[in-house]
């Protein structure tokens, strides 16, 4: 810390800068607004209207109990840390399908962030950074990255063999297979990690509020710090419906992409 403590936080800093503008991104953001998005994603997702009244429902329950700016700074934190896995996690999985020895690397390094109790991720984190948004951006990113590292090596590495050589009969260099052929083939898998990394970045939430993260798991660590069992209770009720609009409209985007390409079991 005292000789790269500096450079540390240099280098975290566009992580935050990330954060805080999703963060007044959402608050801003028109309570109508917010609602009509996402039930119109849901709406496009699966067609019908039973997803959209779940999301409306949802989300109307975080506006009437008066959580809905810790929700918007819990939703921040999490599609923060998201986008951040997505960008870090795929070309590891990429790498990991193309490389039998980055695999036999990576895979133990996989095995221990997916072991260690998830308060393990605070420590280095408040050690390096103190208390804030910035450690607990941190931990959330590295306790969600593994799911979406792993299913991405795996739905690359599932591919069907004789797409693959059928493409290479074409004469496709090894990057238009892995873009043209391997990367859609494997897109459902790889939505799949997504969805997982999204629900374990909210998951993290809770723990996160600890260190400083704020929104609906600082509300949940308070109830029970203070003994107000209502106000954790209706914090908790909260996350559940964030995690439950996130959870449904990723899960019905990749079953419809799954029917579309003609990849798994069609409902």
């Amino acid at each position: 810390m005292r000789n790269w403590g500096g450079e540390l936080e240099a280098a975290a800093h566009p992580l935050l800068v990330l954060l805080n503008w999703i963060e007044r991104l959402l608050i801003a953001t028109p309570w109508w607004l917010f609602i009509g998005f996402f039930v119109g994603l849901a709406f496009l997702a699966t067609r019908n209207w039973r997803l959209p009244l779940v999301v409306f429902l949802g989300l109307v329950f975080l506006g009437l109990m008066q959580l809905w700016r810790d929700a918007m700074i819990t939703t921040a934190l999490m599609i923060a840390a998201t986008l951040t896995a997505i960008v870090v996690s795929i070309p590891v999985g990429v790498g990991m399908s193309r490389s039998e020895r980055a695999r036999h690397m990576v895979t133990p390094v996989l095995d221990l962030m997916q072991t260690l109790p998830s308060f393990v991720y605070l420590i280095p984190t408040v050690m390096i950074f103190g208390p804030g948004k910035i450690p607990a951006l941190l931990a959330t990113i590295v306790y969600a990255s593994p799911p979406l590292i792993r299913l991405t090596d795996l739905g690359l590495r599932n591919v069907d063999p004789a797409v693959m050589e059928a493409s290479r009969a074409f004469g496709t260099s090894s990057t238009q297979r892995l873009f043209g052929v391997q990367i859609p083939l494997a897109l459902p898998t790889i939505l799949a990690g997504i969805n997982q990394t999204t629900m374990m970045a909210l998951a993290m939430v809770v723990i996160a509020s600890m260190i400083g993260a704020g929104g609906l798991g600082y509300q949940v660590l308070q109830g029970i710090g203070r003994l107000e069992v209502s106000r954790g209770l209706f914090a908790g009720l909260g996350i559940v419906a964030l995690a439950i609009v996130f959870d449904r409209i990723t899960q019905a985007y990749g079953r419809r992409l799954q029917e579309r390409i003609g990849v798994g079991e069609v409902r």
